[in-house]
């Protein structure tokens, strides 16, 4: 499949939402972005954010009641800046994907086969796939001669051995209900792997590195010479680190103990460990700036919380160490990892022993670009590599396109 086109659109579509943003692929410049927002409610929201020379910022509100709406609006406004969905330069569509299962380990052109496939997925990812099918339907529909390409967040993860992959559970059971661990956040894995070794100046197949994608969801993975070995979300994105809203990891018998106990039902149990709980449940607050500003003010709910979220940070670092053997490189990245310096101080702090530390000076800068803030020297770099999931989506589309 080859074309001259080097444009690519890439969709995120959310259950009530759709983030876009449209790329020239010659050098990755973004020609525009925007967001569709409270899809299906009385008033809906757009905004759209042209990046060329003679656009300016617009938003519009108003009912939009379905996805379909959404993408003729967003076509709407690309076209009124002359970046319409039928212009020729218009290559591919990229979508945002969640789940790809086992079957998906690359991204793939959208075909009737791969969409089934995607919708088999939906009981092992209900809160995600049927957004990003409707996505991808509403996308075919408005331009059915163009390639749209599922890039799944799942992906970069299928390396993993089977020692790493598998639960502990039956493996008949587990095979049947496709029991394993998935991960999630792996095109942001996938992108910092790669912009961590460019850091260092060496390929990615040279070098080992933890990724701590450290966001409202968090997650942390071990990558073996551009290949991911383990990660710490599993068959759903609860497992692992203490996140936002999600418990992350936890005994399984506590969901036992709170239907037996507490009364209460499997929606309800679901509802409190992804919604209610992390740190929003220990202490109310799910900002960590907001939860800094509490513990320098004394708060001991929030200096609790803190804790208990690198605590869990810091057993996740220590595993990886033994899972890689050897470690060139630790690397922050998402909405925590990239802003809050608290964080990477208190994470790498008593690790000396493994060659991790940070230099107090070179955490405090406030930066957009690819940095390292070990002292000069360290045996292992620490690194903030902000992350770029949208531009990593368009890359793989425009390859795949193109080959």
């Amino acid at each position: 499949m080859t074309t001259s086109a080097t444009r690519v659109l890439v969709l995120n579509s959310g259950s009530s939402s759709v983030k876009y943003q449209l790329l020239d692929m010659r050098d990755g410049a973004r020609l525009a972005v925007g967001l569709v927002e409270r899809i299906g409610e009385a008033v809906s929201r757009l905004v759209h954010t042209p990046l060329t020379d003679s656009g300016e910022r617009r938003e519009r509100t108003g009912p939009i009641p379905d996805h379909a709406a959404a993408l003729k609006a967003v076509a709407e406004e690309l076209a009124a800046d002359g970046l319409g969905l039928d212009s020729p330069e218009l290559a591919a569509i990229g979508h945002r994907v969640v789940h790809g299962g086992l079957r998906f380990s690359a991204p793939t052109v959208v075909t009737d086969e791969v969409l089934a496939e995607v919708e088999r997925l939906v009981p092992v990812a209900p809160l995600h796939n049927p957004a990003n099918i409707t996505g991808i339907r509403t996308a075919r529909a408005l331009r059915p001669d163009l390639p749209q390409v599922a890039v799944f967040d799942t992906a970069f993860h299928t390396t993993m051995p089977e020692h790493a992959a598998r639960y502990a559970i039956d493996t008949e059971v587990a095979d049947a209900h496709r029991i394993r661990r998935y991960g999630f956040h792996g095109t942001s894995h996938a992108y910092v792997s790669r912009e961590t070794a460019r850091l260092l100046g060496k390929d990615p197949s040279e070098v080992n590195v933890i990724v701590l994608h450290l966001g409202n969801g968090a997650s942390a993975s071990a990558v073996a010479g551009g290949r991911c070995v383990d990660t710490s979300m599993g068959l759903t994105p609860l497992e692992g680190l203490v996140m936002g809203t999600r418990s992350g990891d936890i005994d399984p018998a506590v969901t036992f103990h709170l239907k037996r106990v507490a009364g209460m039902s499997v929606d309800e149990i679901d509802d409190l460990l992804n919604k209610k709980s992390g740190l929003i449940g220990l202490c109310g607050d799910n900002d960590m700036r907001e939860i800094r500003r509490r513990v320098d003010e004394g708060d001991e709910r929030a200096r609790l919380a803190f804790d208990i979220y690198i605590h869990r940070l810091k057993k996740y670092i220590g595993a990886y160490c033994a899972v890689l053997g050897r470690v060139d490189a630790v690397a922050f990245t998402a909405g925590v990892g990239e802003n809050a310096a608290p964080v990477r101080e208190a994470a790498v702090e008593g690790l000396e022993s493994l060659g991790l530390a940070v230099d107090a000076e070179l955490n405090a800068v406030r930066s957009g670009e690819p940095r390292l803030i070990s002292p000069e020297g360290a045996r292992v770099a620490v690194a903030v590599v902000p992350t770029d999931e949208e531009l990593e989506i368009a890359r793989q589309t425009y390859s795949l396109v193109t080959d």
